[in-house]
């Protein structure tokens, strides 16, 4: 008599052609090769980057899709001002190009938009392709008075309201406010003030 082979879990993951979860630290290394590979070396230099350097993400806005254990989506929230009104920046959306049949990107920005919404934030903006966008309500009805910190085109800044008025009254320049990056030296350092118990 044979043993049986229990074969739920494959025929589960199988089924599933990926997940959506909170971005973790083991993360990274994958996220930034899938940005690279997506946007290029030049990805650094772009205008919506000087909002996001040295800032971390807000919180539990930060999401990847993966596939049989491996990052194959990633897309992060900001927090910004919109020209005094507080929102949040979307970007980078980046899928593996292998997957990008699968609605990875959808669903991404699907459950982006919910958690921000479940979390209490009025407006969400981005730099983006207007048709590709337009599907999760994204438009430029309320973004014509606001200004980047750099060169960007008109027509593909674009607001999302998630409260009624998140974006009303929104001009000026769009300005980073979320919480500084905590890089590794400031953290060591901080680890040698900190008394130890002896």
């Amino acid at each position: 008599m044979t043993a049986l082979r229990n074969t739920t879990a494959a025929l589960i993951s199988d089924a599933a052609p990926f997940a959506i979860r909170a971005e973790r630290a083991s993360d990274v290394a994958a996220r930034e090769a899938l940005l690279d590979a997506c946007f290029g070396d030049n990805r650094h230099m772009r205008t919506c980057q000087r909002l996001r350097e040295g800032r971390a993400p807000a919180e539990g806005l930060a999401l990847s899709a993966v596939r049989q254990g491996r990052v194959i989506g990633s897309v992060r929230l900001w927090h910004v001002s919109a020209g005094g009104q507080p929102a949040l920046m979307l970007g980078p959306l980046a899928v593996e190009a292998s997957c990008r049949q699968l609605g990875v990107g959808a669903a991404l920005m699907e459950q982006a938009i919910a958690a921000a919404k479940a979390r209490g934030h009025r407006a969400v903006i981005l730099l983006g392709d207007a048709p590709y966008y337009a599907r999760f309500g994204f438009s430029t009805a309320k973004t014509g008075e606001l200004v980047l910190p750099g060169a960007f085109e008109r027509d593909r800044l674009l607001g999302l309201e998630l409260g009624e008025g998140g974006l009303d009254g929104a001009w000026g320049m769009i300005a980073a406010t979320g919480a500084p990056l905590k890089s590794k030296a400031s953290r060591a350092r901080k680890a040698l003030l900190v008394p130890h118990a002896a």
